[in-house]
């Protein structure tokens, strides 16, 4: 299980990459998280990410009609967010480079 303090500023960036695949709500967000491999993340924690993406304007949402209850709360990625994902993705990459780096010295 990875630590919640290392999960902080990742997770909102995972969540945010679901997003920009295609509009999705809470719940399958959820779902997708768990199918990737974060089996702890409760929706709990899913829904006020969501609501800070929404206020940042890195999303924005609209509720559709359900055929199973009420409307349900769709997210779309916004012209900011593909900005914001795309910074996120280039550091992501130079600071698994500099890990990678620093553990593969350490092995030899």
């Amino acid at each position: 299980m990875v630590p919640s303090k290392m999960l902080k500023g990742i997770l909102e960036n995972c969540i945010l990459k679901i997003i920009s695949l295609h509009e999705t709500y809470g719940y399958e967000i959820s779902q997708k998280l768990r199918f990737y491999g974060f089996m702890e993340i409760s929706e709990g924690t899913i829904y006020p990410l969501l609501l800070r993406l929404e206020k940042n304007g890195l999303i924005t949402a609209t509720y559709k009609v359900s055929d199973s209850g009420p409307p349900r709360k769709y997210f779309f990625i916004t012209e900011s967010g593909v900005g914001e994902l795309e910074r996120f993705w280039e550091s992501w990459r130079e600071l698994e480079t500099a890990i990678n780096r620093i553990f593969e010295e350490e092995g030899k």
